[in-house]
């Protein structure tokens, strides 16, 4: 369809298309996950007497504060009626309730299933689904991808810290893949989200729509490390001060783990180590998880077990079972082949088959590894997993390849190890940075 919404041309015909074309709501199935049940599969009707199920989809900043745009799916949603937010728990009162035409608002009293409506002063995120007290159900899973690129950014003054407090506030709400946190090392505003472009997005509505001039520092690669094989520890935490010491020490293992990030196992037999100092010893190993010994980032697949250790009757404390789980962690770390984990994301470039060949050539020499190619009449597209570090820029390396023909995409596919080169080039810039620091 072509047309202009700003002079009313081609509107109607777009209308009538959707009609005529695009499903009726009563032909497609909605799911919701029902979150007392272990997020079981359950099928939303259309029935305006069954409970309340409704999304939260779009955030806007109105000239009455937050307006938050809800789709019903279920059920109806009445004004002074109060609702629960399934993500936080936390009731609402339906204060107003508006049907939107552009930005013109008609006040109304319900919406039923399938109506499009906004609500003010709602404290919520895009994404939280609202019931009433009759369900507790989602309408999308609580799973979030973790981001994979991170850039830090500077205020230009005292103004533009305030205006990109307030921006950086309301976009967290409105995009859940968007997270911001300040760098206690660097004390650095640190921006993240899924690719390149996400964050340009973000900057751009910064400075256009908060007035918040920022600086932006080169972009960073959400990199992890993981340890490859089984290592021992046995490590002994002693210090002597004025008065009662620290004393402790933990005995076992570590081993990589595949699917989830961290798992603690105790085994502890006889009080070898006293059952009140057990979660001091996990608190320790997920606190070093946090932060690795090669270059500084998290890690991440890490089973710790302990089997063995020992107490002093007046300088055990919970204090120093974590100190004494710190230094086990890094004793056996060391150890454990630990190895440097990069992004690895899905690409897929599309663009006239002429130039087939220069872009298989481009991805190769980003470290990339062709996963497939496909025709599609005089188009071609190329699919293939690339690092994410060799990706920066290369929306601009395409254009000139291709005259501005090609386009690409891409999502966040998995960890891989990064190869030997690489790693080593890594760990001596974070060696270099933390010198310089």
């Amino acid at each position: 369809m072509i047309g202009s919404a700003y002079k009313n041309k081609g509107v109607q015909p777009l209308l009538d298309a959707v009609e005529m074309y695009l499903p009726c709501p009563t032909d497609v199935e909605n799911i919701a996950l029902d979150l007392d049940n272990d997020e079981e599969e359950k099928k939303v009707s259309n029935n305006p007497d069954d409970p309340l199920v409704a999304l939260a989809f779009k955030l806007e900043d109105g000239r009455y504060g937050q307006l938050t745009y809800v789709r019903t799916y279920q059920g109806t949603l009445r004004k002074g009626e109060t609702i629960f937010n399934t993500r936080t728990g936390k009731k609402v009162k339906v204060g107003r309730l508006v049907r939107m035409h552009s930005n013109e608002m008609e006040e109304i009293e319900e919406a039923g299933s399938g109506d499009i409506v906004g609500l003010f002063g709602v404290d919520c995120a895009s994404g939280d689904t609202f019931c009433d007290s009759k369900v507790n159900w989602s309408m999308s899973s609580m799973h979030v991808p973790a981001p994979v690129i991170s850039l830090a950014i500077t205020p230009v003054d005292n103004k533009a810290q305030d205006n990109m407090s307030k921006a950086l506030n309301r976009f967290s709400k409105e995009d859940p893949t968007f997270k911001t946190f300040v760098d206690h090392e660097t004390s650095e505003t640190i921006i993240s989200g899924m690719g390149e472009l996400h964050l340009e997005v973000y900057i751009e509505r910064m400075k256009r729509e908060y007035k918040a001039e920022v600086v932006v520092g080169a972009p960073r690669v959400a990199y992890r490390e993981a340890i490859t094989q089984h290592a021992d520890f046995n490590y002994t935490h002693k210090k002597q001060t004025g008065g009662s010491g620290q004393f402790g020490r933990v005995g076992g293992y570590m081993e990589p783990l595949e699917e989830e990030e961290y798992e603690f196992i105790d085994q502890i037999v006889g009080g070898a180590i006293p059952r009140e100092y057990i979660p001091s010893c996990d608190k320790g190993f997920q606190a070093s998880m946090e932060k690795g010994l090669l270059i500084g980032a998290p890690i991440t697949g890490v089973r710790c077990l302990i089997n063995d250790g020992s107490y002093h009757a007046v300088d055990s404390s919970d204090m120093a079972f974590q100190q004494a789980s710190k230094g086990a962690f890094k004793e056996g770390y060391k150890k454990a082949g630990p190895v440097i984990m990069e992004p690895i994301m899905k690409v897929a470039v599309e663009g006239p088959s002429e130039f087939q060949g220069a872009i298989m050539g481009s991805l190769n020499q980003r470290r990339g590894m062709i996963v497939g190619t496909s025709e599609e009449g005089s188009y071609t597209v190329v699919e293939a997993d690339m690092p994410l570090s060799e990706m920066f820029g290369y929306s601009t390396t395409l254009r000139s390849l291709t005259q501005g023909k090609a386009e690409f995409t891409m999502e966040f596919s998995t960890y891989k190890q990064v190869p030997k080169s690489v790693s080593e080039e890594l760990i001596k810039e974070y060696e270099d940075s933390r010198k310089n620091g």
